[in-house]
C-alpha cells in the first residue's frame, strides 16, 4: 500500500472510531507510519484529507452494498440483497470501518459545525433513498407490491431503519442485534407484499435468518 493510500486508510479507520474533529493530524501521521513531510506531500490540509477519505468510503460502500444486485430480476429481491449486503459486507467491515458507518458519524458530528463538509454526505443519503424509491416503484409495476403502496413513505422507513440499525451496532457492536434489525426490515418488506414472511426471508438469505427475531411463525 502506497503512502497516500495508507494515510487515507488509517484516517478512515480513525474517523470511523473517533470522528473527524476528534482526530488530529499528528495521530494520523503516527498510525500511518509517516512524517509531517510525507503527509503534506499528499494533502495540503486535514480538510483535503477528509474529502479523500469520503471518496474512498463511498467507493467501498458502493462496492459492498451493490454487490451482486445486477443478478436479480426482482426489484424486491434487489432491495433485500442491498439490505443484507449493507449488514454483512459493509457494517461488519471492521477492517475499514471499526467504529461503524462513517457517514452517520460525519453527519451527526459535522452537521452544525462543518456543514460545508457534510453536504456531500447528505446528498449521498438522498441519492440512496431515491434508489430505494425507484426499486419500490418497479416492484409495484411488476406486481410484487400493492398498487396503493406509497414508495416515498416506504423508502423513508427502510432508510430510517437502516440508519437505526447502524447506530445501534455502532454503540453495542452486537451482531445479533444488527441481524435482527435488518431482518425486521426484510420482514416489513415482505409483509407489504403479503408473503409468508419467514419462508421468503429464508429463501432470500440462504445464509440463514434468526427466526427468534420474528413474532410470526413459519407456516
Amino acid at each position: 500500500m502506497k503512502n497516500k493510500e495508507t494515510i487515507i486508510h488509517e484516517a478512515q479507520k480513525l474517523f470511523s472510531l473517533n470522528g473527524y474533529l476528534n482526530t488530529g493530524i499528528n495521530e494520523i501521521i503516527e498510525v500511518a507510519g509517516t512524517s509531517k513531510g510525507g503527509f503534506y506531500n499528499h494533502f495540503a490540509s486535514k480538510e483535503e484529507l477528509f474529502h479523500a477519505v469520503l471518496a474512498e468510503s463511498q467507493r467501498i460502500w458502493r462496492e459492498k452494498v451493490f454487490n451482486s444486485i445486477k443478478d436479480s430480476e426482482s426489484p424486491v429481491k434487489t432491495i433485500v440483497q442491498i439490505l443484507t449486503n449493507y449488514r454483512d459486507k459493509y457494517l461488519k467491515d471492521s477492517e475499514n470501518f471499526p467504529g461503524g458507518c462513517i457517514f452517520i458519524t460525519f453527519s451527526v458530528e459535522l452537521d452544525d459545525s462543518r456543514p460545508h463538509l457534510v453536504k456531500e454526505v447528505h446528498q449521498g443519503f438522498q441519492g440512496f433513498k431515491d434508489l430505494l424509491k425507484r426499486l419500490l416503484i418497479e416492484a409495484i409495476e411488476a406486481g410484487e407490491l400493492p398498487d396503493d403502496l406509497n414508495p416515498t413513505t416506504v423508502s423513508e422507513m427502510l432508510f430510517t431503519g437502516m440508519l437505526g440499525a447502524s447506530v445501534l451496532f455502532g454503540v453495542d457492536k452486537s451482531t445479533s442485534t444488527l441481524d435482527c434489525s435488518i431482518d425486521s426490515l426484510i420482514e416489513y418488506l415482505f409483509m407489504l407484499s403479503n408473503k409468508n414472511v419467514i419462508n421468503h426471508v429464508k429463501q432470500s438469505i440462504p445464509s440463514g435468518v434468526q427466526e427468534d427475531c420474528f413474532d410470526t411463525a413459519d407456516e
